[in-house]
C-alpha cells in the first residue's frame, strides 16, 4: 500500500566517516555528552550526522536503574514525558514512564527523527501506514480513539492499516520517522510499569494524532513535560497534562 507523504518530512541525516568507531557510554550522563558531540552544534544541519550511528550509540548504553531512577516519575492514568536534556534546542532526550496497560495515540512525529530505547519492562510498538488521504477532524485535540458519524458516501471512515507490530524489551532500540509511517506505543504489561528513553531531533511541540477507526487526523495539544531533570514541574497541572499527553483513551 503506498504511503501518503507527510506534510513535514524528516530531514535526512547525513553520513559520518564509517571508519569512526561508535563510543560506548559509561552511563546516562555520558550518553548525553556523546549525543551532543554526535549531533553537533547545529543538530540535523551539522554535516556528518548519521542516524545509524545515533541508533548504535543509544543501543550501546546499558540501562542502569541508578542512572534513570530520578526520572521515573509515573502518573497512574497516563504516561509521562520526563526531560533529561534539551540538547541546546537541537534535540530532546527524555524518559517516558508508562503505567501498566497504558499507551499513546497513533501519531506522527512532525518531521522529527525518533530513537527509542527500552530501559525497563517492555513496550509494544504498532506501526501504521499513512492514510491514503488525510482528513482533519473538527476538534482541536484527540485521544486517538473517537467516534465518527460521517454520512458522506464519498468520505466514509476508513480504519488505519497496521504495517507491523514489534515487542521491545530492555535495552532494545527502535527508530521511527514520518517517512516510515505512523505509530502507537503501549505498555502491554498488566502488573508493572515500563520505562523508555526517547531522542527526538529536532524537538517538536505539536504533532498529529489519528483516529484508528476513521483515520481522521487532529492536532495534538502542546506536548509538555511532566518533569525536568528529575523535578516535577508545578507549571504542568494534572488536568492540562492529561489533555496533551497523547494518551489513548480506552473508553
Amino acid at each position: 500500500m503506498p504511503l501518503s507523504p507527510p506534510e513535514t518530512p524528516a530531514t535526512p541525516l547525513l553520513s559520518k566517516a564509517i571508519s569512526d568507531p561508535v563510543p560506548v557510554p559509561k552511563d546516562l550522563d555520558d550518553l548525553v555528552r556523546l549525543l551532543h558531540i554526535e549531533l553537533g552544534t547545529n543538530g540535523l544541519a551539522c554535516e556528518g550526522v548519521d542516524v545509524e550511528r545515533v541508533k548504535t550509540l543509544m543501543a550501546s548504553y546499558t540501562s542502569n536503574q541508578h542512572d534513570w531512577e530520578k526520572y521515573a516519575l509515573f502518573d497512574k492514568n497516563r504516561y509521562t514525558r520526563n526531560l533529561v536534556d534539551d540538547g541546546n534546542g537541537k534535540f530532546n532526550l527524555m524518559i517516558l514512564a508508562w503505567p501498566e496497560t497504558t499507551g499513546s495515540a497513533i501519531h506522527d512525529h512532525a518531521g522529527s527523527h525518533c530513537v527509542m530505547k527500552i530501559l525497563d519492562g517492555e513496550l509494544q510498538e504498532t506501526q501504521y501506514y499513512w492514510p491514503d488521504k488525510i482528513v482533519n477532524d473538527s476538534e482541536n485535540t484527540d485521544s486517538g480513539l473517537g467516534s465518527d458519524n460521517s454520512d458522506d458516501e464519498g468520505n466514509k471512515p476508513k480504519p488505519m492499516t497496521v504495517k507491523r507490530e514489534t515487542t521491545l524489551r530492555r535495552d532494545e532500540v527502535a527508530y521511527m520517522s514520518d517517512t516510515i509511517g505512523l505509530h502507537r506505543v503501549a505498555n502491554p504489561l498488566k502488573t508493572t510499569g515500563s520505562l523508555s528513553l526517547h531522542l527526538y531531533t529536532p524537538p517538536y511541540d505539536y504533532c498529529k494524532t489519528f483516529n484508528e477507526r476513521s483515520s481522521k487526523a487532529r492536532s495534538s495539544g502542546k506536548c509538555v513535560f511532566y518533569s525536568s531533570k528529575g523535578q516535577k514541574l508545578e507549571s504542568c497541572p494534572s488536568a492540562t497534562y492529561l489533555k496533551c499527553s497523547l494518551t489513548a483513551d480506552s473508553k
